[in-house]
């Protein structure tokens, strides 16, 4: 399975990091994301349908480690079973490179059984995103496709004409391929402008993203570089 990079367009919010009451709120900040949110990685290797040398997690053998027990041939991956909680480790700010003018993104690795409620106060209070009135999820394959013009014409008048008139978020894949790709080209325009601000927050596996250790880090000021634009 192949990395996949960030989509730029996604999960951007306007915390930054200051001095004095606006430190002390960010200590704070921080202090409440360690106690609240939990990673989980693997305890057992479980070899992906796909690819042998790969777990379910999206992560190779190799990144598991020499010493860590792999299952049986065919065993059916399941999350309570093959991985183990503990405190995150990986959350801070992502400034995306390669582009005319850097995007930010606030992000943090969580557990995949997180309790909604708390994904919601970190969204609204730590991260100071205002309650929206409709929620737009974006769903489909990975697959990299090309739209023609006039069709992503129509999608990106479309889609940012209904998140600014409802003030909606919305959530996709997080990653840079298939049909979250459209979707960011889609904000780019929109980005560009700078009026009226649409919210976009990526979910992805943590997995696949491309990377991803560069992410490890408690309160992280993170410079990430696309494929295509190597340090």
């Amino acid at each position: 399975m192949t990395p996949k990079e960030l989509n730029k367009y996604c999960a951007r919010v306007g915390v930054e990091d200051t001095f004095d009451d606006d430190q002390r709120d960010t200590k704070t900040t921080r202090s409440w994301i360690e106690s609240t949110f939990q990673k989980r990685d693997c305890k057992c290797f479980v070899a992906s349908a796909k690819d042998e040398h790969v777990c379910w997690c999206g992560l190779s053998k190799t990144a598991h480690g020499a010493n860590i027990p792999v299952a049986p041939a065919g065993e059916a991956w399941l999350p309570v079973k093959h991985t183990q909680p503990s405190p995150t480790d990986a959350y801070g700010t992502v400034e995306f490179q390669g582009g005319p003018h850097p995007t930010k993104a606030q992000y943090v690795r969580l557990s995949h059984d997180t309790r909604p409620e708390l994904i919601v106060q970190l969204l609204t209070r730590e991260w100071a995103l205002e309650r929206p009135k409709l929620l737009i999820t974006i769903q489909g394959g990975k697959a990299n496709f090309d739209l023609q013009p006039k069709l992503k014409k129509v999608l990106r008048k479309g889609l940012l004409k209904a998140a600014k008139t409802t003030g909606a978020w919305i959530f996709t894949g997080g990653t840079n391929t298939g049909v979250t790709r459209q979707v960011g080209d889609a904000l780019q325009l929109e980005r560009s402008q700078r009026a009226g601000r649409v919210v976009s927050i990526g979910i992805a596996p943590w997995g696949i993203v491309e990377g991803a250790n560069d992410l490890i880090g408690k309160g992280r000021d993170v410079p990430y570089h696309a494929m295509a634009s190597p340090r």
